[in-house]
């Protein structure tokens, strides 16, 4: 269910009047409208929420999740990753660890810009805009730290984050991302690639083998063993056995050689 909240006045205003659904963020109490995105950023931003969240040591992830660090802020990256929030309903506390903002045609720079500022003074710890419009291309955002790119050819690392570095091109491309989500998830299963997975399989298989060969040399030994001692038990009791008695005890199951071996006495 979505609500459209009506602004009164100039504000300030606080997140708590914000609700589920409202197209709109908070910068010290100021509302800021957050339009639809159009098919390029809404692709992108479902491909690259699916590379983040399927990395083994993300512990939660989510898409345009509403964040409040104090009252007057309430800001919703497009793609966050942070701990698993406490809140079942309504905004989550503080900020994330990463935030991922996917700037395409239209993008209000100096909004951009005030989203950064809120997030990175509030506690998260990185922040990737990944460029819809011109060259692909990532700018990496740290406190402290002066604004880095990352071109289409690189790769993209958030330590203590994530456990395994990002390449840009999977952030745009969903072929690229299908292959880094393989990877996540193969390592969620205790697996460093399709060829270990293979391995361990084709291991697995030789020890059934081995094992099913083994259990068929027990039984066809046991099978003569008693085709054996029933021929000399019939032997000791009537004599010499015939050439044709010999071969239909050597055919016999285990069933019929037991019972033709109660059978002599």
């Amino acid at each position: 269910m979505t609500h459209k909240t009506k602004f009164l006045g100039n504000g300030p205003f606080r997140a708590d009047q914000l609700h589920d659904g409202d197209r709109y963020e908070l910068s010290s109490g100021n509302p800021i409208y957050c339009a639809p995105g159009g098919p390029d950023h809404a692709t992108s931003n479902l491909t690259g929420g699916a590379v983040i969240a399927t990395d083994p040591d993300v512990e939660w992830a989510g898409i345009d999740a509403g964040y409040t660090p104090d009252s007057g802020t309430l800001r919703a990256p497009d793609i966050a990753v942070g701990a698993q929030p406490n809140e079942q309903h309504g905004w989550i506390k503080g900020t994330p660890k990463l935030a991922i903002e996917y700037a395409g045609k239209g993008q209000n720079e100096d909004q951009l810009a005030d989203k950064i500022a809120d997030l990175l003074g509030s506690g998260t710890q990185l922040i990737w805009v990944v460029r819809l419009i011109g060259p692909r291309r990532v700018e990496i955002y740290a406190p402290g730290k002066p604004k880095r790119i990352a071109r289409v050819n690189e790769e993209l690392t958030a330590p203590g984050i994530l456990r395994n570095s990002v390449p840009v091109a999977a952030l745009y491309d969903r072929k690229v991302a299908k292959d880094v989500m393989l990877r996540n998830l193969l390592q969620e299963h205790g697996y460093t690639s399709l060829e270990a997975v293979e391995a361990k399989g084709e291991a697995k298989g030789r020890v059934a083998g081995k094992a099913e060969g083994e259990a068929k040399g027990r039984a066809e030994g046991e099978l003569k063993g008693r085709a054996l001692t029933l021929k000399r038990q019939l032997a000791r009791r009537f004599g010499k056995l015939p050439q044709w008695a010999k071969e239909r005890i050597d055919a016999a199951n285990s069933e019929q050689l037991e019972i033709w071996a109660d059978e002599i006495f």
